[in-house]
């Protein structure tokens, strides 16, 4: 990877929060932290990330109303997205979102650890830089 890559992850439970932040900051990517879906959105849309790591259920706006209005942006059209959340994949909820707003993934806290996150998230990178 030439320059340093943003990920933007909102998510309210903060030791997890943190966790993943250092873990991405140890493999040198600048890391942008939001505690809700409002704070999220509102950082997405003025910081433009390289990626979202987006949880679902948060106080004040829930993910998939933040990603709704991700995907209205110009900009956020596009953005790779990676909703985390504690629903089945099978969520009717997770599943309309999945359809309407795309995001790159969906992973379910209990089934990943964090260094699987950030295997998928250098994957998606690496996938951007060869295209």
């Amino acid at each position: 990877m030439k320059t340093q890559k943003t990920v933007l992850i909102v998510e309210d439970e903060r030791s997890l929060r943190e966790a993943i932040g250092d873990v991405l900051r140890l493999k040198k990517f600048f890391v942008l932290e939001a505690k809700n879906g409002k704070d999220g959105l509102e950082m997405a849309l003025a910081k433009h990330p390289d990626i979202i790591l987006l949880d679902q259920i948060m106080p004040e706006m829930d993910g998939m109303s933040a990603l709704k209005m991700i995907r209205q942006d110009k900009w956020g059209a596009n953005v790779p997205v990676i909703l985390l959340t504690n629903l089945s994949s099978t969520s009717e909820q997770i599943v309309e979102g999945v359809i309407a707003y795309g995001p790159l993934e969906n992973l379910i806290k209990s089934d990943w650890k964090i260094h699987d996150v950030v295997k998928k998230i250098e994957n998606i990178f690496r996938k951007q830089d060869h295209a």
